[in-house]
């Protein structure tokens, strides 16, 4: 794929470290929106609940969206991301096609073939994409012109609700709901919606199934050899304690090795169990890689008693965050699950003035003192 180095933001990782934003699913809870919110008028009748479809929310609540991506840029984010997690047929039908479990069949090829056919998901996932594209790029422009400061825009594509790598059905250990070429299409329609509203970049994100990933990847290299067009692509994948990809079990060295030939912008780790137990795997990443080291983790692990869901306070993020810097491992960072504007805003004040890793080296491996830090 494209190999990125006149990209604007190349210029910036080699001068400091590039904010991305924080979690919009947690965000949008702090608004309080209900069902009817979700739905509007022009989901009033849907069948199933949809409050848990927050890609939605750019349709029904464009304003609500707009704000909050207002709020993170402000909060000193370079990059801010689509709220398009899940936006794919495959995604969507979760939410609008009754599932054949229910009545004693089965999720199958056949099914998810429906599902890519399917003109409502079809026209409904190309209007989430395209529409999240530019009411990022609104905010993203508007908020760069006021600032001075250029803003870029990532097309999230999210690791879809369906694996590529294992089976559903523990006594057929061969079966897959979905295929290879399935899976590549439901991709390929996102990214052409996600450039047509005006992105600057492609994130393949949250990576536990690497076989979905590289299904996303091949899409995204049809659809620039098939348009004649051409972005940087980053990429980032969740770990587990081991620092495996949490369905593909793919190391992290591994996993490096099995994209790096994407040539990608920028390649790191978010979600997983939080920046504490993070610290090793994200070291290996940035000894072995290249190219720019990204970094956005959940704000610890899950808490409901929590305000946000998870343990972390801004405080907390911003010192885990800036001892990674200090480690010399990062070139962007900024959080996911559990961090609100506030965390974001914590984390760019505390990396502020401390040097980005070099691009284009690997770092030097790091002595116990990264283990301590992780224990």
């Amino acid at each position: 794929m494209t190999t990125p180095h006149e990209h604007p933001l190349v210029e910036i990782l080699k001068k400091r470290i590039a904010i991305i934003d924080g979690a919009m699913g947690t965000t949008i809870r702090t608004y309080g929106m209900a069902e009817a919110d979700i739905r509007g008028e022009r989901f009033k009748d849907a069948k199933k609940d949809l409050k848990n479809n927050g890609d939605l929310f750019v349709l029904t609540q464009p304003a609500m969206i707009g704000d909050i991506h207002r709020r993170f840029l402000e909060a000193g984010a370079d990059i801010i991301e689509t709220n398009t997690f899940g936006a794919t047929t495959i995604s969507q039908s979760e939410f609008f096609v009754d599932d054949p479990r229910e009545h004693g069949g089965r999720k199958d090829p056949e099914f998810y073939q429906k599902i890519i056919d399917d003109k409502f998901l079809r026209v409904l996932a190309w209007e989430i994409n395209e529409v999240s594209a530019k009411i990022c790029r609104e905010w993203a422009d508007k908020v760069g012109k006021e600032t001075g400061r250029p803003r870029f825009v990532a097309g999230s594509i999210g690791p879809l609700t369906v694996s590529l790598s294992n089976s559903p059905d523990a006594n057929d250990p061969g079966f897959r709901s979905v295929t290879f070429d399935q899976v590549k299409t439901a991709y390929a329609e996102q990214v052409r919606a996600l450039i047509a509203g005006g992105v600057d970049f492609l994130l393949v994100e949250t990576i536990f199934d690497s076989l979905n990933a590289k299904a996303a990847l091949v899409a995204i290299r049809e659809v620039f050899d098939e348009d004649a067009v051409e972005l940087p692509v980053m990429i980032s994948a969740a770990v587990g304690r081991g620092g495996e990809t949490l369905i593909s079990a793919q190391t992290t060295e591994a996993f490096w090795n099995a994209v790096e030939h994407v040539k990608p912008l920028s390649v790191g780790l978010n979600c997983s169990l939080g920046p504490d137990l993070m610290y090793p795997f994200l070291s290996e990443l940035s000894e072995k890689a290249n190219v720019a080291i990204s970094c956005y983790p959940n704000a610890g692990l899950p808490n409901p008693l929590s305000a946000t869901g998870f343990d972390l306070g801004p405080e907390d993020m911003a010192r885990y965050l800036s001892e990674f810097a200090k480690a010399g491992l990062i070139n962007i960072a900024g959080g996911c699950c559990g961090n609100t504007p506030e965390h974001i805003a914590a984390i760019a004040k505390a990396l502020e003035g401390l040097p980005p890793r070099k691009l284009g080296e690997r770092s030097e491996p790091e002595s116990d003192a990264g283990e301590g830090v992780a224990a």
